[in-house]
This record gives C-alpha cells, sequence and structure tokens, in this order.
C-alpha cells in the first residue's frame, strides 16, 4: 500500500504545533464530514483519510513513528535502533476504521477511538457515545437593525412649495414582547420548518431562481422551537399612525426620512428608518426646474406698445409685473425669490422667470383695422429690414 504523507492531507508542515495541526484538522473534518455531505462516498473517503492523519499526528508517539519511518505502526519502537518488523499482514499501516459506523453516524465500542469522539463532541457539541450521531446546534439569534421602509406620498404643487404636516398608516413590525427578538423561548431543537431541514431556501431574480441558506436556521436545517408569538420571525405585525413633516421645497422622488419608524430590530437592536418618497402633481400654467419657476404669459397688443401692469400667478398666489412701453413678444422678466424654497438651506429661495407672448386680437373690425392703417402710415417700419428683406 501506498505510504500516506499525514502532514500533506491536513495541509500543515512538519513542524507545525499541535494546535495548528487540531486547528487544521477541526477545519477539514468539518469540510468533509458525512452530515455535511450525505451520500457523498468521496467526501466520506476523505474525512477518514483526515482522521486517520490527526489520530497519528496529534499522539506524540505516533507521530515520532511516523516522522522516522514515513509511516505508521503499532510495533514500531521509534526509540529503537532497528525499529521493529511490520505488524502482521502490514495492513492500513496501523489505523483500522472498521470501527467506525458512518451510516449510522456513531463510533463501535472497541475502535480505540477516543480522539474521534472528542474531536466530534468538540465540533458538533455534544457526545458521540450514545451512538446517534450528534446534531448541530442551530445558531443563536444575534442583534439585528429592523429594515427600513418606504412609503410613496403624493403631494400638489402648493403643498410642495409650503411643506405639509400630516399623518400617514404604516404597516410595520415590532419586536416580539414574548421571546425579546430571539425567535424562540430556548425550547428543543426541531427541525427548520421554512426549509423544512434542507438549509436551503429558493430566491427568485428577474427570470432566474437560486439557492441560498436559509435566513431562519442560517442553513443547518435545525432550529430552537419557535416562538409562538411571532412564529420565530422574532418581530410581530403592528399598525401605526405616524406623524410626518415634509419640509417645503421637496420636488418628486424627494426622501424625507423618519428616524426609527421602520421594521423592528431584533433583541435590543435598533428599528429601520422610515422614508418617504415624494411625487409632487403639476401646476396648471408654472413649470418648476430645480428650485426656479417658469410661466408664459399672453400680453395684448396695446399693452406691448404702450406699457402695463399685469397680474402674473406665482407660487404664492398672484403678483404685479410691470411692463415697458415697446415690450417685444418672447421678451424675459424676472421675480426674485418667488420661486421654491431650497432643501439644503431654507433661507434661500429660487426665482420666477415670465416670458410675456403678444396676442393679436381674434376679431378685428373695419374700424380697427382702419386705425392699423393709420398706425401704419405713421409708423412706417419694416421689422425685416435687418435681414435684406421687403
Amino acid at each position: 500500500m501506498a505510504k500516506k504523507d499525514y502532514y500533506q492531507i491536513l495541509g500543515v508542515k512538519k513542524d507545525s504545533k499541535a494546535d495548528e495541526i487540531k486547528k487544521s484538522y477541526r477545519r477539514l473534518a468539518r469540510k468533509f464530514h458525512p452530515d455535511v455531505n450525505p451520500n457523498d462516498k468521496a467526501a466520506e473517503e476523505k474525512f477518514k483519510e483526515v482522521q486517520e492523519a490527526y489520530d497519528v499526528l496529534s499522539d506524540d508517539k505516533k507521530r515520532k513513528v511516523f516522522d522516522r519511518f514515513g509511516y505508521y505502526q503499532d510495533n514500531l519502537d521509534p526509540d529503537s535502533p532497528f525499529g521493529a518488523g511490520a505488524a502482521a499482514g502490514g495492513g492500513a499501516q496501523g489505523f483500522d476504521f472498521s470501527g467506525f459506523d458512518f451510516g449510522s453516524g456513531g463510533a463501535r465500542p472497541g475502535a480505540g477511538g477516543s480522539s474521534f469522539r472528542d474531536i466530534f463532541s468538540d465540533l458538533f457539541g455534544g457526545s458521540s457515545g450514545s451512538g446517534v450521531r450528534p446534531e448541530p446546534e442551530p445558531p443563536r439569534a444575534m442583534p439585528k437593525r429592523g429594515r427600513d421602509i418606504e412609503m410613496p406620498l403624493a403631494l400638489s404643487f402648493e403643498e410642495a412649495v409650503t411643506g405639509l404636516t400630516t399623518n400617514i398608516t404604516v404597516n410595520r413590525s415590532e419586536q416580539c414582547s414574548r421571546c425579546q427578538g430571539a425567535g424562540d423561548t430556548g425550547g428543543p431543537v426541531v427541525t427548520c420548518t421554512t426549509c423544512k431541514g434542507s438549509g436551503q431556501v429558493q430566491r427568485t431574480g428577474g427570470r432566474l431562481q437560486f439557492s441560498q441558506a436559509c435566513p431562519d436556521c442560517e442553513g443547518t436545517g435545525r432550529r430552537r422551537t419557535p416562538c409562538s408569538l411571532c412564529n420565530g420571525k422574532g418581530v410581530t405585525p403592528k399598525t401605526e399612525q405616524v406623524k410626518v413633516k415634509i419640509p417645503a421645497g421637496v420636488d418628486t422622488g424627494s426622501r424625507v426620512r423618519i428616524p426609527k419608524k421602520g421594521h423592528g430590530g431584533r433583541l435590543g437592536a435598533e428599528p429601520g428608518d422610515l422614508f418617504i418618497l415624494t411625487n409632487v402633481g403639476k401646476h396648471k400654467f408654472l413649470e418648476r426646474k430645480g428650485d426656479n419657476v417658469y410661466v408664459t404669459v399672453p400680453i395684448s397688443v396695446s399693452e406691448a406698445a404702450l406699457g402695463a401692469k399685469i397680474e402674473v400667478p406665482t407660487v404664492e398666489g398672484k403678483a404685479q409685473l410691470k411692463i415697458p412701453a415697446g415690450t417685444e413678444s418672447g421678451q424675459k422678466f424676472r421675480l426674485r425669490e418667488r420661486g421654491f424654497p431650497s432643501l439644503r438651506n431654507p433661507s434661500l429661495r429660487g426665482d420666477e422667470f415670465i416670458e410675456v407672448k403678444i396676442a393679436m386680437p381674434r376679431v378685428i373690425s373695419e374700424e380697427t383695422k382702419e386705425l392699423l392703417k393709420q398706425f401704419e402710415k405713421l409708423n412706417p417700419e419694416n421689422p425685416r429690414k435687418a435681414m435684406g428683406l421687403d
């Protein structure tokens, strides 16, 4: 039989300390243990190999034999100048796995596997001496901050200018009063009902389906008896009226944070936050761009020619605007600080920009036509002259 390099099997150096060897063994034993790899013959053989290597290297006398001869047999003496003859039949270099029953999970009596039982107990929390495979302890719940909640809120154009205080109904959760967020009350260990003991749950992302570790048992397939009040979730549902203050100046897509009004935390951890996503309605005449407001206002021919004071719409109602004589269609005017308050600095406001358009009269009487002809004779101007046109 080919010799095995136990150091290589455990992934340690020849001069490694005992605690390094044990640490590497524990890692590999967890990885290849039959409980973790059910019906996997390759993993089972690898687990036997790892156990064989650890049985030799964890015993000082056996390790000295292996270091001297390159293999281990019970009848070899590391201190003899001649060594000793190989045991009859040679066999498996002095390590017999026939005492281990991996199918039933225990070590048969008389197998000489005390180190196996001790390490098994370390790894999986319990004694294997009863002949029943110890089950891994389910994870204990840890403090966990609650999830945030996002809720949309529709506002009118005017409410976005002034701000708003209102009450909204929030369906949230709070820490379970019975188990204090642990999800269990310390009862017996049972099969996880969420994943039905598999340790995996299915998730969907777009058109893809994939498996991930069960969030309730953290992939172990087992958990303590769930709390009867919260069904193991650690939180219970709650419907609450929450007072929300929306600041002046919000726009569509603004996020307003209300601290600690999200879902409840677990084991004393803080609740999440509530975020209000605002959706601001349109105005009949005004258009918002940032904190500024834009509007187009029609004026008559006489108002443009002679000048006038007219009313224009603003975010806070009507305002007076002076139109100077000779105003042309398309000319723009500015009303300072008549726009939206700034969210970043409420003491600042945007401006309102007004573009005027000259509106021609819809019906022109014969008398008006004569007046316009006289006006044209008195003011013989060609507005296209600069373009070289008649």
